[in-house]
């Protein structure tokens, strides 16, 4: 249930009414091509759309106080249905039941951080990515560097989990650093914290949190900007449909493009990330 990210290149554009309400300073997240407006497919025949989600994956799933589906991703299938103007539902459910629920009718999509891959496509249609999770380098505050590149990390310490897809890009990408492996992401963090290693590179959506959070200690920041490479952080998260259902998927897409366009989406991601992970 892992949702890892997409390309070495900068995201696209914000709109100018999302930078204008956030701030020029503050990356935000823009998956979509502002030239390329998907249309909207004829959804007569659609009554009703029944999300399926995950019950615990805080702060993009999980049961509210009252019990119901909360998460940036139940807000997200709401602001979908209010576009498409359709009836939904969200339903949770244990992540291991999500795709054969949906197979057997109990569904019509899936919305819980499943992340695109060959393999997951096998199996499942998908929407356009509507987040990916980019790779960061974090640094004590005093020694964090706005631009971090592969020359300027030579012989630096850097913390990561061992035998993941960070690691194996700071092996292929950032040759002259020193990886340091660690069991864990706490350990590595632990470490950063303590000032035993120079770097840590992982998954910036869940270093923000750690930055911005009890356990750091205020230590640290972010350093340089946002890695998206696919063929290691993978392409990123979509909404789920049975193979062949192109009707919800486009739907989805027109929905997701409208939601950015209108700003809708930034204001649910600045809601649920306070800290950019971009």
């Amino acid at each position: 249930m892992t949702a890892l990210a997409g390309g070495v290149m900068p995201l696209s554009p914000v709109t100018p009414a999302a930078q204008a309400q956030a701030g020029e300073a503050l990356p935000l997240p823009g998956f979509w091509d502002p030239r390329r407006r998907p249309e909207r497919p004829d959804l007569s025949r659609v009554t009703q759309i029944r999300f399926l989600t995950e019950v615990d994956y805080p702060p993009f799933n999980y049961a509210g106080p009252d019990g119901h589906p909360a998460g940036f991703n139940v807000d997200l299938a709401r602001l979908i249905c209010e576009e498409l103007r359709v009836t939904c539902t969200v339903q949770m459910r244990r992540f291991d039941t999500l795709i054969p629920a949906l197979n057997e009718n109990r569904g019509e999509a899936i919305i819980a951080s499943i992340a695109v891959t060959e393999e997951s496509r096998k199996v499942l249609d998908f929407s356009d990515p509507y987040y990916r999770v980019p790779a960061r380098f974090a640094a004590q505050r005093d020694s964090a560097l706005v631009n971090l590149r592969p020359e300027l990390v030579e012989g630096k310490k850097i913390g990561v989990v061992a035998g993941g897809a960070h690691e194996a890009y700071l092996k292929t990408l950032f040759t002259e650093a020193q990886p340091v492996p660690y069991p864990s992401v706490e350990a590595a963090r632990e470490a950063l914290r303590r000032n035993q290693v120079d770097y840590v590179f992982g998954d910036g959506i869940s270093l923000s949190f750690w930055l911005n959070g009890t356990d750091s200690g205020g230590c640290c920041t972010f350093a340089g900007g946002a890695f998206f490479e696919s063929r290691y952080f993978g392409e990123g998260v979509g909404i789920a449909v049975k193979r062949g259902n192109d009707t919800l998927r486009l739907a989805f897409n027109w929905a997701l493009f409208r939601l950015w366009e209108k700003g809708r989406f930034t204001d649910l991601w600045l809601r649920y990330f306070p800290v950019s992970p971009f």
